[in-house]
């Protein structure tokens, strides 16, 4: 599959891209990030990387200026109606941890064996490391914040 996404015959999932970055030992974030380190603390929207998931048609912004130090990255994510991605449990297990925050919309989250149904201006916390289960089961889209913490807690 590599060879494949490498001679651009094929776009990777979510999914797919999250078990590569396991592999590796680092999260999506970091995949996405540039290997140029910037150096403003303002990111514009217009500046912000965008990437659309093949799969299910999901729109990842990353939302923060990267090259400043901070252990924190802010991921803002637009969830189609009807979509599903799920996220294996991690290999690595470092504390790194996120908080989903659900800004419009409604949202259905499955972390471990426990599910939640996320309505606007809820917020979920979760180990990285743990097994993720997003679906939007709902007519209208879900959009939502994930604030990444990659520093041990």
């Amino acid at each position: 599959m590599i060879s494949r996404i490498e001679r651009g015959e094929a776009s990777p999932t979510a999914q797919l891209l999250a078990r590569l970055c396991s592999a590796l030992g680092t999260t999506l974030s970091r995949f996405f990030a540039p290997d140029e380190q910037a150096s403003q603390p303002l990111l514009r929207r217009e500046d912000q990387r965008i990437w659309r998931d093949p799969g299910t048609g999901y729109l990842r912004r990353s939302v923060s200026p990267d090259g400043m130090g901070s252990p924190v990255d802010i991921v803002e994510v637009e969830f189609p109606p009807g979509a599903t991605v799920v996220f294996g449990p991690q290999q690595f297990d470092d504390g790194q941890t996120q908080h989903l925050w659900l800004l419009e919309g409604r949202l259905t989250m499955t972390t471990d064996a426990t599910t939640h149904l996320l309505e606007p201006g809820d917020c979920l916390f979760m180990r990285l490391a743990d097994a993720h289960s997003f679906h939007n089961p709902h007519g209208e889209r879900a959009r939502y914040a994930v604030i990444l913490h990659r520093s041990k807690v």
